[in-house]
């Protein structure tokens, strides 16, 4: 199981602020806990979702998650996901984030009770993963898929590239 960190949201960081908080701290620990032994990269992800003002990131229990699905239903939010990399060579971290836009269709209270019971949920930014059964709910994504998953691969590709990573090397 990879380390924790603390995944409260603070209410004084606005979205993009807080899924890199997230990304960074990630790393950050990584690094503390390693040492001396660092190795050359270490990345770290983590994705918040925002609507109407609102960071929702990990739901604490069902009711939490409830609230959360119950907000986004009929709607669109944003999912912004971050990425933070750790180059041991220049003892770096560059970190970017990316917006995506999810909109969800209108659920009634059986399908939220049905989705709540699968416990898909758990762990999952905004109650729900757009790569599981979540992803029958979506009407509509503007943006990147795998950002909304967890990790947007194009923009960590080219953040590998601008840092030197030695692909062919």
């Amino acid at each position: 199981m990879p380390p924790q960190i603390d995944e409260q949201v603070d209410g004084t960081l606005g979205p993009r602020e807080c899924a890199e908080d997230f990304a960074i701290r990630k790393v950050n620990k990584i690094i503390s806990l390693l040492q001396n032994r660092l190795p050359l990269w270490i990345c770290g992800a983590d994705t918040v979702i925002s609507a109407d003002e609102a960071i929702f990131g990990k739901p604490r229990d069902r009711d939490d998650a409830q609230r959360m699905l119950v907000k986004l239903r009929g709607r669109s939010h944003e999912v912004i996901t971050a990425v933070a990399l750790f180059n041991g060579k220049e003892k770096t971290i560059d970190c970017r984030s990316v917006k995506s836009v999810v909109t969800f269709m209108s659920l009634s209270e059986d399908e939220i009770e049905w989705y709540l019971n699968t416990g898909e949920w758990q762990g999952s930014a905004g109650a729900y993963k757009i790569q599981g059964m979540a992803g029958c709910f979506v009407s509509g994504i503007k943006g990147s898929y795998s950002a909304i998953v967890g990790l947007p691969m194009h923009e960590f590709y080219v953040m590998l590239k601008e840092n030197g990573y030695p692909y062919g090397d």
